[in-house]
């Protein structure tokens, strides 16, 4: 059954398992509760594992995986190259216990990183759209700063826009975060995040419950989310459309009896109407990382800055790792109080029919001077053809 490696008998029979076709997690319990550890299912009869199996699924067991000697070369090549990567089996004691409360509990976790994050007793999971408005990628950014440096882990899915930079501000805390992907271990989706995967890797961890080479099909992505939620306390919602896989997450964090807090935005933002229908369906709605604190009963473990602890759906995405609000320059300044699209732009975000309608300017230089705000960053084009100011007077 087994080919040539350095790998425990043990081990590559729970791989095999997770790995044969038509055999899902919750059928894959229900063997483990009838025969006890997965090498023992080889040496049941037709007859007893038929208790459990169908016929498809009898004959799945008895043959081997696709390439199984050439998966478990791969498997040990990946182990051997660094003493931070692992597999963690549903019979281990460092699997995580919130896990298990699940009806379908991953066989194996694939980890890459410090393995006892997985432990850590305060896991928050932050998450939202991957196309956020600048202002929601600097609240997720901020929140995770801010509840990291209170002694929070950050859970995330290491996806583009709010995943991404709810892992980026964990960092900057130097607070400890956990990357939860849809695909191996050997692959970085996004491939943009590589960097950060492997910054995540150096300080955090990354886990998966796909074999190794599993690419980002569109499946896997449910099974992730169910992951993120399961491992975390609570699931906060940056923001959201009504079709974002983050109503997922948050959802099923409410099944397994997590908290769920939702950022509010403006009623006229597409990405704000996924944590509006959270909150109508009974989300906390948050404001500041604080009340957070306060729902999950934490005390900070560090005096963090009050600038930090507060967010507005309007603030600036902040580019470095100071917590202070970065105050407009002079020459921004001047532009608020000067460009005349300016009294027209206010804190929600504006058509660009409403603009004209208000300014009285003609389309093709409306067009134009808004392009120039845009570039020189003093704008924010968003979804639906809506602007938005980047900072106040």
């Amino acid at each position: 059954m087994n080919p040539q490696t350095d790998l425990p008998a043990d081990l590559l029979a729970w791989v095999r398992l997770s790995s044969t076709s038509g055999i899902g997690p919750v059928t894959a319990r229900r063997l483990l509760g009838t025969f006890g550890p997965p090498e023992q299912l080889w040496r049941q009869s037709d007859a007893h594992l038929r208790q459990v199996l169908s016929h498809k699924q009898l004959q799945s067991l008895r043959q081997l995986p696709d390439e199984w000697a050439l998966r478990c070369t791969q498997l040990a090549q990946w182990l051997a190259v660094d003493a931070r990567r692992g597999i963690c089996t549903l019979a281990d004691a460092q699997y995580p216990a919130e896990l298990l409360e699940q009806a379908d509990p991953p066989l194996l976790l694939y980890w890459q990183g410090n393995v006892d994050l997985l432990r850590h007793p305060h896991r928050l999971s932050v998450v939202g759209s991957r196309h956020p408005t600048p202002q929601g990628a600097g609240n997720a950014r901020d929140f995770a700063r801010t509840l990291g440096q209170t002694g929070f882990c950050i859970v995330s899915g290491l996806a583009l826009g709010v995943d991404g930079a709810a892992h980026e501000g964990a960092l900057e805390a130097n607070a400890p975060t956990i990357a939860v992907v849809g695909t191996g271990l050997d692959r970085v989706y996004p491939a943009l995040h590589k960097d950060l995967a492997h910054r995540i890797a150096a300080s955090g961890l990354l886990i998966s419950e796909f074999s190794l080479g599993t690419p980002p099909t569109p499946g896997n992505f449910p099974k992730r989310n169910r992951m993120i939620a399961g491992l975390s306390q609570g699931t906060l919602v940056v923001e959201a459309t009504l079709a974002s896989g983050s109503l997922i997450t948050a959802r099923m964090a409410a099944d397994f009896g997590r908290e769920v807090f939702a950022i509010p935005g403006s009623i006229h933002a597409p990405q704000a109407k996924g944590c509006h229908a959270l909150i109508r369906e009974g989300a906390q709605l948050v404001e500041t990382a604080q009340h957070i604190l306060e729902e999950l009963r934490l005390t900070p473990v560090t005096t963090v800055p009050s600038q930090t602890m507060s967010v507005s759906p309007y603030k600036t995405a902040p580019h470095t790792a100071a917590p202070e609000k970065r105050a407009p320059s002079q020459n921004e300044q001047h532009i608020q109080t000067a460009h005349p699209l300016f009294l027209h732009l206010q804190h929600d975000p504006v058509s660009f029919d409403s603009l004209q309608a208000r300014t009285g300017l003609e389309t093709a230089a409306l067009q134009a001077e808004l392009l120039n705000l845009e570039l020189d960053g003093h704008i924010s084009r968003l979804p639906g053809g809506m602007f938005q100011r980047l900072f106040c007077a």
